[in-house]
């Protein structure tokens, strides 16, 4: 059996990628091969600013990280929470100019991918720019998704949305355990993730608990039950495309 250290640095990319389609071993071997090196980040350090110009994307391989906008107030806003097997700046490639900061969450481990090697893939595989196509696609599903929620959702559909969102994102790479999965977060920064104060996101966190739809000890959030967590929500998991069909 292949332990966690003997798969290859794509791995968690491939089983998103595959999720939605067939990867060749020849693509996998061109996802593999176009990293160029790994690196260590500490836990809310700031690795892409806002204003940067990338000669390289960035791949998330353990950990959480977050981009965020930040005023001039000093608060932030997260317009996004990435796990492992996320390209957290793949539109970095063309877009060339970041708007808007990265930041890790927690340590996490990062896999940069020239952007040179991202114009040969274009170039020469065109399924698979496809599917790092449809990666960037699914980013902008899901922000239109948060959008709904800031403006439309309540605050406890908004919470309760973004837990279903997150389980089956981190189901489809691998990092859940039954019902179970990390959610290494404080109370700020999921606070800065939905446009709610502390105060709120614990009164919302209690209801939660009272009501027995999910549990969250230390850096482990279980959902409890799964279908009451769906129907409070009103959790459609459509924008996160799960079916694997050509593309």
């Amino acid at each position: 059996m292949q332990t966690r250290d003997e798969y290859p640095l794509s791995h968690t990319l491939i089983l998103k990628l595959e999720r939605r389609d067939r990867l060749s071993p020849e693509e996998k071997q061109v996802l593999e091969s176009a990293i160029s090196r790994v690196s260590d980040i500490g836990a809310d350090e700031e690795f892409i600013r806002e204003g940067d110009r990338p000669t390289d994307s960035t791949l998330l391989l353990e950990g959480f990280a977050a981009r965020y906008k930040g005023l001039a107030n000093g608060k932030r806003q997260i317009t996004a929470l990435h796990v492992p097997g996320d390209f957290v700046d793949l539109h970095s490639f063309l877009l060339k100019t970041m708007d808007h900061g990265i930041v890790a969450l927690t340590p996490c481990r990062i896999a940069s991918v020239p952007h040179t090697a991202l114009r040969t893939i274009t170039e020469r595989h065109p399924h698979l720019t496809r599917l790092l196509w449809l990666n960037t696609l699914l980013d902008g599903a899901i922000h239109r998704e948060w959008l709904v929620a800031m403006g439309r959702r309540t605050a406890l559909g908004r919470m309760t949305h973004l837990f279903c969102e997150l389980f089956l994102r981190l189901q489809i790479v691998g990092q859940t355990e039954g019902r179970s999965f990390k959610l290494p977060l404080t109370q700020a920064e999921l606070g800065d993730t939905l446009g709610l104060s502390t105060v709120h996101i614990n009164r919302i966190l209690q209801e939660l608990r009272a009501n027995g739809l999910v549990a969250w000890r230390g850096p482990t959030l279980t959902i409890l039950d799964w279908d009451r967590l769906v129907e409070a929500a009103e959790f459609d998991p459509a924008f996160l495309n799960l079916d694997r069909e050509p593309r």
